[in-house]
């Protein structure tokens, strides 16, 4: 896939990393980007088009998908963090986690499968979380989703592959936006996220680890839960 006289259209693109997979995309030389946002008036990325999209809205996917007909690249990076947990957190807030990255997502992917086909195949990123992998008290609905857009993710690929459609998952730790304002650790620079999400999209990959935390979160997978989550181990 070459970013070069593609053209893309990057949901969430108002603010935060979606600000700068848009921007980038035009640097690299797409042909067209379509800044997606549920409020296009707030994209000021010089050299875009600005697209209204709700991705918790069929309707507006829809719409979405009629004016964008010529998308060869696709990333899915609208998200949003309730912190919401999942025994006592509040249900319309886990419902909107999973309504936005899951059905979503997934939503998004189903009314551009058929663009992209027609275009020759084209590449879907889906940027995802280390928190695809791991829970935390307090993000745990967040996580939850995740997961399940971590699965949906391996699943269209299988799905799209006989179409042409590459997908490209790309996983980070906390980045430094607006969605992680409350977070006091260590924060990566959005721009790497989206600079290393479109290489590895480039260079044909289907999985993106942005940094090292996530590089280390995925090789826990492997080992006994209780070395991770060490206040669960029984001689904690």
């Amino acid at each position: 896939m070459k970013i070069a006289n593609s053209v893309a259209l990057v949901t969430g693109a108002g603010r935060g990393i979606g600000r700068h997979f848009a921007a980038q995309l035009v640097e690299r030389g797409a042909a067209k980007v379509y800044a997606a946002a549920r409020n296009p008036e707030s994209v000021d990325i010089p050299g875009v088009e600005a697209l209204r999209l709700d991705i918790t809205d069929p309707a507006s996917i829809a719409a979405a998908a009629a004016t964008a007909s010529d998308v060869t690249l696709l990333v899915n990076n609208a998200g949003i963090m309730t912190d919401a947990n999942l025994v006592t957190g509040d249900m319309a807030k886990i419902r909107l986690e999973m309504d936005t990255h899951f059905y979503g997502t997934l939503g998004v992917v189903r009314a551009f499968a058929p663009v992209l086909a027609a275009g020759g195949g084209g590449t879907i990123v889906n940027v995802l979380s280390a928190l695809s992998w791991f829970s935390y008290d307090g993000s745990n609905a967040y996580a939850a989703a995740k997961a399940a857009q971590w699965s949906l993710t391996n699943g269209i690929r299988l799905e799209l592959a006989g179409q042409g459609t590459l997908v490209t998952a790309v996983h980070l730790g906390a980045a430094d936006t607006d969605l992680s304002a409350g977070y006091e650790g260590d924060k990566i620079d959005p721009a790497d996220v989206a600079r290393a999400a479109l290489d590895g999209a480039e260079a044909g990959k289907l999985e993106v680890l942005v940094d090292d935390w996530s590089a280390m979160i995925k090789a826990t997978l492997a080992n006994d839960p209780s070395q991770f989550y060490s206040q669960l181990s029984p001689t904690a």
